[in-house]
């Protein structure tokens, strides 16, 4: 068999399993795709090519919506890949790709792919320093950008190609029209001879507590270890598919290009920047969206708005990015009768844990590990594996065959070797598996803290403080204490109407009190913007270097449980 005919094999049986979790577990092998395998020639074009199907829709702002089947993104993308070579790029060359929710998006990630290249996607909120780090430590060869973004390039030095997508603004000197691409010949490039396990991805991470790493990912990794989130996602053939999350950042990758091409459903995506929850729910119904994937933020911005007239056709609701609050599932579930699924991955892997389609829901639960992914518990201090029961840090076992997991961290042994230390790949965040299997997310290992000698979970408080109607977002980290070493403090933004102060702190902690037990109170609590990655993730050790800072003092602004108990 082919390489293409494998790993269809392998999807097929996941598509008809796809409530069947005990029987695609069993039963899944990561397909052998040979020596040589390209998404793009071996797996894309093959399904696309002469397939009049949406592959991509795009809605504008102004309500403005543009379909692309399959076959017009295999034209096309071959037409680009033409263009791109005809500059100078080629097999194993890297090429940040800095768009927008667009189609040249998606036709320069096929083209790169065509030519063997490294796609190194990178989000428009970019700044000239981050680029600057980028573009060196990826050794990048190209740049594709629009031309509201050229200008950040004017500070980062370098000898590099620049193509640009001019809109309504003409490219700076020196910057190759994207547009120059139309005129090439629409007919299939030739396979690049890549190897399988030659660099597919470059991906930088979110940064939340350092600075980011650089990830690598194979043409195996991350086009075949998506099946996993593909069988997660519960997509198939046909489907209508709608991922909230920004180019430039993993999750868009897994659930705007991978995932869906895998199963053959069309992609659809919002294109305009200020996100609009009404004119979210007027697209699912008007779209016939079957699967929508949200951040918990869209999550809770959906059920303050008017769910009654229901989410059309809509099969599968699943968030991700980070733990959601079963608040905010329970609400869905009453208004639409759907249940959100939530699950797990990281930018090194794809899905590795969810709660499937069909299966029982556990509250506050990931799920299970998916398909191919073996997941272990580990003790963090001992390096133990934890069986049935128990808390640890969540790991993969690199030797029993984790195929989806990265090669490394590019230019960095040292914390590859750490990260991957005795055959098991580390992430570094901290679960409970119960007698059922099913995985809780506790937290990052760097985020949980003692308090009074009891560990302390700062998304088991956040999740009790989101449930108070005046709590827009909340996270909580260590105060320090002389008496208790530390206590919980929370920090909150309001939802709009709401006063930041004495009586809003009072309300919000006094409710606190009443739905935690005692050893896990949220003693103390200050209204902020929380400050936040680039990707939308909160930055909580910023915050726990501010209350260190104040260790010997009551910051302004600080209202604590005592004051009003």
């Amino acid at each position: 068999m082919t390489s293409t005919q494998n790993l269809r094999a392998a999807r097929d049986r996941l598509l008809s399993l796809r409530t069947d979790y005990a029987a695609a577990v069993e039963g899944f092998d990561w397909p052998d795709v040979g020596p040589n395998f390209n998404f793009a020639h071996d797996w894309f074009d093959p399904m696309a090519r002469g397939n009049d199907a949406p592959g991509l829709v795009v809605m504008g702002a102004e309500g403005s919506r543009e379909a692309y089947s399959f076959d017009d993104l295999a034209r096309r993308s071959d037409q680009v890949a033409r263009f791109l070579a005809d500059l100078g790029v080629g097999r194993g060359d890297s090429v940040v790709i800095m768009l927008g929710n667009q189609v040249e998006l998606w036709e320069s990630m096929l083209a790169v792919i065509k030519l063997g290249a490294v796609l190194v996607p990178t989000t428009t909120a970019a700044g000239p320093a981050e680029l600057r780090d980028r573009l060196a430590r990826a050794e990048a060869k190209a740049v594709i950008a629009g031309a509201a973004d050229a200008a950040k390039f004017d500070e980062v030095p370098g000898e590099y190609l620049r193509i640009g997508l001019a809109a309504d603004q003409p490219l700076p000197h020196g910057w190759h029209d994207y547009a120059g691409s139309r005129g090439q010949l629409p007919e299939p490039v030739e396979h690049p001879g890549n190897a399988t396990g030659d660099p597919l991805l470059f991906y930088f991470t979110s940064g939340t507590t350092s600075r980011p790493k650089l990830v690598e990912h194979t043409h195996y990794s991350y086009p075949v270890g998506h099946l996993s989130t593909m069988y997660w996602l519960g997509l198939q053939p046909g489907d209508v598919h709608l991922n909230i999350s920004s180019p430039g950042w993993a999750k868009h990758a897994w659930s705007n290009f991978f995932a869906p091409f895998l199963a053959g459903a069309t992609v659809l995506v919002l294109g305009y920047s200020r996100f609009d929850p009404a004119m979210l729910l007027q697209t699912l119904r008007r779209e016939r969206v079957t699967s929508l994937c949200a951040p918990p933020t869209v999550w809770r911005m959906l059920i303050n708005t008017d769910l009654s007239e229901g989410s059309g056709e809509l099969r599968e609701a699943i968030s991700a990015g980070e733990p959601l609050n079963p608040e905010v599932i329970a609400q869905v579930e009453k208004a639409w009768g759907l249940t959100i699924r939530d699950g797990f991955g990281q930018t090194e892997m794809s899905a590795a844990i969810g709660n499937t389609p069909g299966q029982p829901v556990l509250p506050g639960s990931m799920g299970r590990p998916l398909p191919g992914m073996p997941v272990l518990l580990v003790d963090p201090l001992t390096g133990k594996r934890i069986e049935g029961e128990g808390e640890g840090e969540i790991c993969l076992d690199l030797e029993a065959g984790a195929r989806s997991v990265m090669t490394g961290y590019r230019g960095d042994p040292e914390r590859t070797a750490e990260t991957m230390e005795e055959g098991v790949f580390h992430t570094g965040d901290v679960a409970r598996r119960d007698a059922d299997g099913a995985i809780t997310y506790i937290g990052r290992t760097d985020d949980v803290f003692k308090a009074s000698d009891y560990k302390v979970s700062p998304f088991e408080l956040e999740s009790v403080l989101i449930e108070h109607p005046a709590v827009a977002e909340a996270a909580v980290v260590p105060a320090p204490d002389p008496v208790r070493l530390a206590v919980p403090k929370a920090y909150v933004s309001l939802v709009a109407g709401h006063d930041a102060d004495a009586g809003t702190a009072r309300d919000i902690l006094l409710f606190a009190r009443e739905n935690l037990p005692p050893y896990l109170r949220i003693r103390r609590l200050e209204f902020a913007e929380l400050p936040k990655t680039i990707s939308g993730k909160i930055r909580r050790v910023e915050l726990r270097q501010r209350e260190d800072e104040a260790a010997d003092h009551r910051p302004p602004g600080e209202y604590r449980l005592d004051d009003f108990v």
